[in-house]
């Protein structure tokens, strides 16, 4: 089986702020923008949704009123959450990350450890970390986060390696951590952003 992630430099506190916001102007633009993106969602889960799943809109509508919410359905929540992180933030290139087989996240962290770069970790978007007010889905989508914090750490240890600590890399999972590093350098020319994202 392969898996993926989808990753978005965004404004965390915004994304998770939108939870339970009430905000019905932020439904209707991501409903307008996200439409056809919404409708081939809903064709994807179709059968999930014939069996009482909420459609995606539903779902994004749940998570900005705060529910109510079936936690039989968690994934919904966790797609319709990924929508949200989509129309505020921006998709970043996840060319090493799309379609992996197997332990690549962990052997993504061990090049990471290896150049004593601590303050990420791939792993943690496969963990079920919801920001609060959402319910946890059982399966998929994974998520986590890397704080801004987080970001401006992991920069300053990168920028600590030399080419000879790089070079002792496997040169795929330089290329892959590299990738990340190109991400947290896009999150802090942004006061305030961070990365989200989700593992599937």
């Amino acid at each position: 089986m392969s898996y993926c992630l989808s990753v978005y430099v965004v404004e965390l506190d915004r994304t998770s702020g939108a939870i339970g916001s009430g905000d019905d102007k932020l439904r209707r633009m991501i409903g307008g923008r996200f439409k056809a993106q919404l409708a081939h969602d809903d064709d994807w889960f179709a059968e999930e949704i014939a069996n009482g799943a909420p459609t995606r809109c539903d779902a994004v509508r749940a998570v900005i009123d705060g529910g109510p919410f079936d936690p039989s359905y968690g994934f919904q929540y966790g797609y319709a959450y990924q929508t949200i992180c989509q129309f505020y933030g921006r998709f970043v290139d996840t060319r090493y990350f799309s379609a992996f087989r197997g332990r690549w996240l962990d052997h993504v962290d061990d090049g990471l450890a290896a150049l004593g770069i601590k303050a990420i970790s791939v792993r943690t978007f496969m963990y079920h970390a919801l920001p609060s007010g959402l319910p946890q889905p059982e399966g998929l989508p994974g998520y986590g986060e890397w704080s801004p914090e987080q970001c401006a750490e992991a920069l300053v240890q990168w920028e600590s390696t030399t080419p000879c600590d790089r070079e002792a890399v496997d040169h795929e999972v330089l290329a892959a951590i590299e990738s990340c590093i190109a991400w947290i350098r896009e999150a802090q020319a942004r006061p305030g952003w961070g990365i989200a994202g989700f593992f599937f």
